[in-house]
Order: structure tokens, then C-alpha cells, then sequence
């Protein structure tokens, strides 16, 4: 095989939205970096150092890329059924997760594979995008009926929403918020909408209330009703004294002094001093991380490549051959940003404490995959559209010589 043919396999696999491909480089670079640098409190713990950390995080990032090439190589049509089909085996394993599922940070989130631990929410968010796509691409000319859109739109959502809600209240939000955005752009009644979202916030209040009431304070399952509440609570001011003791060793506010030392241009690679105070400086506090050494400048940086991402993802929507594409490439790069946007807002203090990892940045393992999967069907829905307006500028092109 030349080196010629070689090249040309090789450009032919990071074909798709240039711009997308920068991004998520980007988001790698800085991801490598930052874990490095912040994980040396978790590398203490475990009787490890941080070279060995970095390794593994290297390993685990070099998988979600390969993820992303090879989803970004499938024709993005053949996510019609393959979602739908990831769609149904997600809700079982959702509902094995609710019951028999392994303990993540005080709840029951996943369930143990060959020893690593696969959190059933990260596939049920892709394939639930997936499946709203396909529907409402399906079906759009009875999505006046609000029967139609009950039966086959809202009852699937309010079905992996609840399932996930329980244990992961944050994600069930952001899944809910995600999947609202959906339908409003695939076309379906705002009032039809307004009416969906009074009647979740109901339901769900009353199960809040319900779920205080006949939980004991010593549950297993550590009671994540009263877990909400207290974080609510406690990020909206609660008792002052109390709070006062606690923030000694508040996560918010080890974040808050990470960000404030970090200044404009921050303190520099490797230079954090709360890197070993902050728990999750390497996850759901890496923005806090990025901040305190690279500064206002590194945090604008990192925010700007999630607003771009989403950008461009507009653009493929509006440039989509298919509702489908459109949909499918939208719903998915607006679950990424949007979970990086909470992410942020949590780091400095606009928002109560999710737990939400920072894409394709924060340690991890299937919220990398999964990262990587999205952002390989976003880029498979852009290859196809390049396509077409290759296609149809060579047509111009013959026509104009034909004319000639």
C-alpha cells in the first residue's frame, strides 16, 4: 500500500465538520493537562502516583476517540434503528440499575461489567435523542394529534426520565431539558409542550414529597430526597451558622478559592494549591482546576469550545438533508453543551452541586464513551451533508459547462 493511499485512508476516517474535529482536540489537550495536575489527591488515596492516573485517563481518552472515529464512519441513517434499538434495551438495564445497580457516589447509578462500572444513564441519554429524532421525523404529520404525541413522544421521555430520577436527579433534568428542546424543533405545539411541563413538575413534586415522607433519615440508599434538599438548601443560604462550619470543607468554596487565586492569566500548569484540598478536582470540579491555572482567559477558552460545538451543530441542523440528521445532531450537541454549562455554573457557584462531569475533560469512563459517541454521530450527520452539497455543486459545475 503506498504512502499516498495510506494519507488517503487516513484523511478519509476525519472527514466531516472540520471545526467540530478542532474542538474536540482541543477538549483533549486540555483534559490530559488538567487531570495530570489535579489528581494528585486521588493518585495519595490510592497509593499511586500521577503519572500512573494520567496513563490510565490516556487509555480511557484514547478509547472515546476511537468511539468517535468509528461512529463518525457509520452512515448517520443507520442510527435510526440502531438507536432505537439501544433505546430499548436501555430502559431494562435502567430499571436494573433503580433496584440492583452499583452504589456511584452514594446511589445507585451502574452496574458492573468486567469490573468497571458502566452508568446506564449515559447510554439511556444518546439513545432517548435517538429515539425522539425518529419519531418525530416519522411522524410529523400527526403531531397535531395530541394523542399521537402523548402515546409516542411524551410517555417514552416521562418513562427514562423517571427511571433515572431517583438516583440521579441531575441528569433526569438535563435529560428532561434536552428532550423539550427536541420536540420544540421538531415542530411539536408549544402548548402541547407548556402542558407537558406543568404536568412533570407536578408529578414530580408530589413523588418528592412522597419519597420524604416514607424515607427514613438512615435509608440505604442514603435518601437522595433529602440530599437535594439540603444541597438546595444549602447553595440558596439555609442556616448561616451551620453553613459557616460545613464550607471549612465545602466543596463550593475550595472552588471559589481555586478560582479567585487563579486570577486572569492563573498561577500556571501544575501550580494549584487547592488541587489537594478540592474533592473531584479532577471531574466534577476540573472547571474550578482550569481556572486557578490557566486563569479567566483558560475558562473563557473552555467555554468558547463548547459554544462553538454548539454553534456548529445549529449549522448542521439547518444544512441537514433529513429532519432526522437535524434533529439527531442538535439534540445530542445540546445535551453535551448543556451538560457543560451545569458543570460550570456549578464550579462557580451559580448552581447547587450535580455531579456532572465536564465533556470529553473530566475523568471518566462510559461518560467518555458516551461523549465520544455523540460527538461521532454529530460529525456522521455533517459528513453526509458535505456530501449532498458536493453532489450538488459538481451538477451546477456540469451544467454551467454544458451551457457553455
Amino acid at each position: 500500500m503506498s504512502k499516498e493511499t495510506i494519507v488517503a485512508k487516513i484523511k478519509e476516517l476525519f472527514k466531516g465538520d472540520k471545526v467540530i474535529w478542532i474542538v474536540t482536540l482541543f477538549l483533549v489537550l486540555i483534559s490530559l493537562l488538567v487531570v495530570y495536575t489535579s489528581s494528585e489527591q486521588l493518585a495519595n488515596r490510592r497509593n499511586q502516583n500521577n503519572t500512573y492516573i494520567l496513563f490510565r485517563h490516556f487509555i480511557t481518552i484514547v478509547l472515546g476517540l476511537g468511539v468517535m472515529i468509528f461512529a463518525a464512519n457509520i452512515k448517520y441513517k443507520r442510527y435510526s434503528r440502531l438507536l432505537l434499538l439501544l433505546f430499548w434495551i436501555s430502559v431494562p438495564l435502567l430499571v436494573f440499575t433503580m433496584f440492583l445497580g452499583k452504589y456511584v457516589n452514594n446511589a445507585q447509578r451502574g452496574i458492573e461489567i468486567m469490573g468497571m462500572t458502566f452508568q446506564t444513564s449515559d447510554l439511556a441519554k444518546v439513545a432517548l435523542v435517538g429515539f425522539l429524532a425518529r419519531v418525530l421525523t416519522l411522524r410529523r404529520d400527526s403531531l397535531n394529534d395530541v394523542k399521537e404525541v402523548i402515546k409516542y413522544v411524551m410517555v417514552p421521555i416521562i418513562v427514562v426520565v423517571g427511571l433515572i430520577f431517583k438516583n440521579n436527579f441531575s441528569t433526569a433534568a438535563m435529560l428532561f431539558v434536552t428532550c423539550l428542546v427536541v420536540m420544540f424543533l421538531g415542530k411539536i405545539k408549544m402548548k402541547y409542550i407548556l402542558g407537558f411541563v406543568g404536568a412533570v413538575v407536578v408529578a414530580g413534586a408530589i413523588a418528592l414529597l412522597v419519597l420524604l415522607a416514607i424515607k427514613p433519615a438512615d435509608a440505604k440508599d442514603t435518601n437522595r430526597s433529602r440530599t437535594w434538599l439540603a444541597r438546595v438548601e444549602r447553595f440558596f443560604g439555609g442556616d448561616k451558622e451551620e453553613q459557616e462550619q460545613d464550607d471549612k470543607f465545602n466543596q463550593v468554596l475550595q472552588a471559589k478559592i481555586a478560582i479567585a487565586g487563579g486570577g486572569i492569566i492563573g498561577k500556571g500548569p501544575g501550580k494549584s494549591t487547592q488541587r489537594n484540598i478540592l474533592q473531584h478536582a479532577y471531574s466534577d470540579f476540573i472547571y474550578a482546576m482550569i481556572i486557578e491555572e490557566y486563569g479567566l482567559i483558560g475558562g473563557a477558552f473552555v467555554l468558547i469550545l463548547y459554544l462553538v460545538l454548539l454553534f456548529r451543530a445549529t449549522r448542521i441542523m439547518i444544512r441537514a438533508p433529513q429532519s432526522y440528521g437535524g434533529l439527531l445532531a442538535m439534540g445530542l450537541a445540546f445535551g453535551l453543551v448543556l451538560q457543560a454549562m451545569l458543570n460550570m455554573g456549578v464550579a462557580v457557584g451559580l448552581l447547587p452541586v450535580t455531579g456532572q462531569p465536564l465533556p470529553f475533560v473530566s475523568m471518566g469512563g462510559t461518560s467518555l464513551m458516551f461523549t465520544g459517541l455523540s460527538l461521532g454521530i454529530i460529525i456522521s450527520v455533517s459528513k453526509e451533508i458535505d456530501k449532498v452539497n458536493n453532489d450538488e455543486r459538481d451538477a451546477e459545475i456540469e451544467v454551467a459547462e454544458t451551457d457553455s
